[in-house]
């Protein structure tokens, strides 16, 4: 693991306002503020703020919380992330790996939130609007892989913290942007619950697209391309084509099984037996996907060291560390945050069912809610240097299912001051448990694998929680929302048991036992 026990390279006589401005007004510090700030704009266009514009379009709740797989690509980076730290791009790679890799990544995000804003989902252009939104995912997630390997190379250990601060909070800046300012503007530019428009969101869209020109912009004349950092393969330009020829095949295999799959399964109103049918279409589609890779491998598509060292060898070495208890470890990193993640992805939906407007809604979550979690993530910090990571992940973890049952309280009694009280609250704790959960992982990657491993356990992180959430809406249209959040309250509880058993059982370096 890279070591971030120095929080500043500052010398000691230096004043607090001397470090904090040596910590943070570098070229570096400044590249991964704007660089956290393209990553956060993003993920809340495939989340909250198309899930509004969707239920405004007269899209039924089931559908709206289905869009939310469109981000699945940010727990499957992990499969691609081996192509981006190896694969160097034609023309492009002029400017650098890294820099190449990013103004790629960006261009597609571009690429991808003009596809959405230029489709009308109340014209029944969901399918187009469905590919823009996976478009939108996947290079999002993209980016988030170089950003992690740029920050990582692109300094020594001692500038991490500040660089991975910077990071936060330019990404906490760009949700707001994309949470809190497409709400305002597509209330500025006409369009309500009551009278749709969408011409009001193709604006915002369009402008949204707009904003990822900082990202650009960044990519072009701040960043410097880290030197000497990425590691010598010996493959060849016929080795990289053969590596992404099985990657887009696997792919192809997933996305045919599992279109076959949706037409020979039966469809069913039951949100269980949805759920159900829907686990058995994604669980068959990844093992095909897995499977034609492997065949791919065997017939000599691409040769067998090189697949080994590109996806295999990573991963081997987390189990060959950990031993058995590795599968005790990932069962934790993948349930960790399900309770607040599931929550969390229909709860803007919850907010304008129970009466809230767009405005209020974005007044709250989006912008003190932001603001909360912040705030939420040094207190998580602070709190494992007091006690520990392992003793901080279990405060997390009650707080993240125990702030759920306040939204049961909001259901009966809407106000808007019990609205901001649970909004702070939840989001806090979700920051607490989201700093204390990095820092965690942080301490499980291995220093030879940091790029991929990441990707791994982040993407992990983020799969079970977001496959749920798909089915969200239709756990409220079959029960209610009071239901619904005493459920991601039960589910939150056996996390409790893992954080516990994981102490017990593997203290970490960073946990100071």
């Amino acid at each position: 693991m890279q070591s971030s026990t120095t929080t500043s390279s500052a010398p000691a006589n230096l004043s607090g306002w001397q470090a904090f401005r040596q910590a943070y007004f570098n070229r570096p510090a400044i590249a991964m503020l704007l660089l956290g700030f393209s990553a956060g704009v993003p993920i809340l266009l495939i989340f909250s703020s198309l899930g509004l514009w969707l239920r405004e379009a007269g899209i039924d709740r089931t559908t709206v919380t289905m869009f939310s797989w469109a981000a699945l690509g940010y727990s499957f980076k992990f499969i691609w992330s081996p192509l981006v730290d190896a694969l160097p791009l034609p023309i492009l790679g002029k400017l650098g790996h890294r820099r190449s890799w990013l103004l790629l990544s960006q261009a597609l995000i571009i690429s991808a939130i003009i596809i959405m804003a230029m489709t009308n989902p109340a014209g029944a252009n969901l399918t187009m609007m469905a590919a823009g939104a996976v478009l939108l995912g996947f290079s999002a997630a993209t980016q988030d892989i170089v950003i992690d390997a740029y920050r990582i190379e692109s300094a020594p250990s001692e500038m991490q913290t500040a660089l991975s601060a910077s990071y936060v909070g330019g990404y906490r800046i760009g949700m707001i942007v994309s949470g809190a300012g497409a709400l305002y503007l597509a209330d500025f530019f006409g369009s309500t619950e009551a009278a749709y428009s969408y011409l009001a969101w193709q604006k915002t869209y369009l402008t949204m697209a707009c904003v990822m020109g900082v990202g650009v912009a960044t990519t072009l004349f701040v960043l410097k391309e880290p030197i000497n950092k990425i590691q010598k393969r010996p493959q060849t330009t016929a080795d990289y084509a053969r590596l992404v020829a099985v990657f887009l095949l696997s792919v192809v295999a997933f996305v045919g099984v599992y279109r076959v799959m949706g037409a020979v399964l039966p469809s069913s109103d039951d949100a269980l037996v949805g759920f159900l049918l829907g686990a058995i279409k994604f669980i068959t589609s990844g093992a095909c996907m897995f499977g034609v890779g492997y065949l791919l491998v065997q017939l000599g598509l691409v040769a067998k060291q090189v697949a080994a060292q590109t996806w295999v060898t990573p991963i081997t070495d987390f189990f060959e560390r950990y031993g058995k208890q590795a599968l005790l470890l990932l069962l934790l990193i993948g349930l960790y945050r399900i309770s607040d993640i599931v929550a969390g992805n229909i709860s803007n939906i919850f907010y304008q069912d129970i009466g809230f407007s767009k405005t209020q809604i974005a007044n709250a979550v989006k912008v003190v809610g932001v603001i909360a979690s912040i705030g939420g993530g040094f207190v998580g910090g602070w709190i494992a240097q007091k006690t520990g990571v392992m003793r901080a992940m279990m405060i997390g973890a009650f707080l993240a299912c125990l702030t759920n049952l306040m939204f049961i309280g909001l259901f009966y009694t809407p106000t808007v001051p019990l609205m901001y009280t649970a909004v702070i609250i939840d989001n806090t704790a979700a920051g607490l448990a989201s700093a204390v959960f990095i820092a965690f992982l942080s301490a499980l990657t291995s220093i030879r694998f940091t790029a991929v491993q990441y990707a791994l356990f982040s993407s992990l992180m983020t799969l079970s929680p977001k496959i749920l959430g798909g089915y969200s809406g239709a756990i409220v249209d079959a029960t209610s929302y009071p239901v619904f959040f005493a459920i991601t309250f039960v589910i939150g509880i056996p996390v409790l048991y893992l954080v516990y058993w994981v102490h017990k059982k593997i203290p970490l370096k960073s946990d100071g036992v």
